[in-house]
């Protein structure tokens, strides 16, 4: 099956003043996928974002959606994008209803469908409840239940769970794999490993405004694995650690057919540990 790309980055370069914060970018995103964009701050994360939706022209190299070029694009194709950004610009004084209301009359949404994001988000019992009054967390919860209103075709999320709780951070995830299952083609950044693995489909590990790795997470986590050991633990509380080859098998299944085996993993890194290989640095390094 033919797999459609929605989204286009094509050598993406970009300065501010004499730096360059985006070096040479070049990526595609198929519908329907969630791709994962991962690095620390500083890393160039928003500023490919607000390329890709025409909010900055890039210095050199083009980004599209749907074949359209975001820097020419009309206004009217915002219909199609949502956005959750660091700036959350809502109305402070206005409660989390009046907030998404003024935002359902700009795109033509039904008000029924406020009820639905806010429940979505957990944020229903406190629909009356001004912005203002908010913890970070909860106004994080209103930018991504604004962010997905109109039901956008393309889904812009910058670290959608930062300073949430596990609880929080899961219902989010969810919603998130339900509006990929509806069709959105959805574009994260995050420098959080464990979300990245459970939500996308392929990451890209940006570092200084370079992609340094690119691949699916489990993918990339093997091509890095240059131990290759399988850990065991035994019950009793001792560990060993043996090499991940057919030499082994005899070993292990000893183990297994005294059933000693308590544990047994293999020693593939994580993305975060993938990451600070290629980089000398934390995927939560901070500038």
């Amino acid at each position: 099956m033919t797999c459609e790309t929605a989204i286009s980055i094509k050598e993406i370069t970009h300065y501010f003043g004499e730096k360059k914060v985006l070096a040479g970018i070049s990526f595609s995103v198929e519908k329907g996928e969630i791709l994962g964009l991962l690095g620390p701050s500083g890393a160039g994360k928003t500023t490919l974002i607000r390329i890709m939706t025409g909010q900055l022209t890039p210095s050199a190299g083009s980004a599209s959606l749907d074949g359209n070029d975001m820097a020419l694009v009309k206004q009217e194709a915002y219909r199609r994008i949502g956005m959750m950004m660091d700036d959350l610009g809502f109305y402070e004084r206005l409660s989390c209803y009046d907030n998404l209301k003024l935002c359902a009359g700009f795109y033509g949404v039904r008000e029924e469908r406020i009820r639905e994001v806010l429940e979505q988000v957990g944020l229903y019992q406190d629909r009356k409840c001004p912005v203002q009054k908010l913890s970070k967390g909860m106004k994080g919860r209103l930018a991504l239940a604004r962010a997905v209103l109109h039901e956008p075709a393309f889904l812009f999320l910058d670290e959608p769970t930062a300073g949430l709780d596990p609880a929080t951070t899961r219902q989010i995830h969810e919603l998130i794999l339900q509006l990929q299952r509806d069709g959105a083609t959805i574009f994260l950044t995050t420098h959080n490993m464990t979300e990245a693995e459970k939500l996308c489909k392929h990451v890209a590990l940006l570092h200084e405004g370079q992609i340094v790795e690119y691949g699916a997470p489990q993918e990339i986590n093997r091509r890095y694995n240059h131990r290759n050991k399988l850990k065991i633990r035994l019950y009793g509380g001792s560990s060993l650690e043996l090499p991940n080859t057919a030499a082994s098998a005899e070993e292990v299944c000893g183990y297994l057919q005294k059933g000693q085996i308590e544990t047994i993993h293999s020693t593939e890194p994580d993305l975060e540990s993938v990451f600070l290989e290629l980089t000398g640095c934390s995927l939560r390094e901070e500038d």
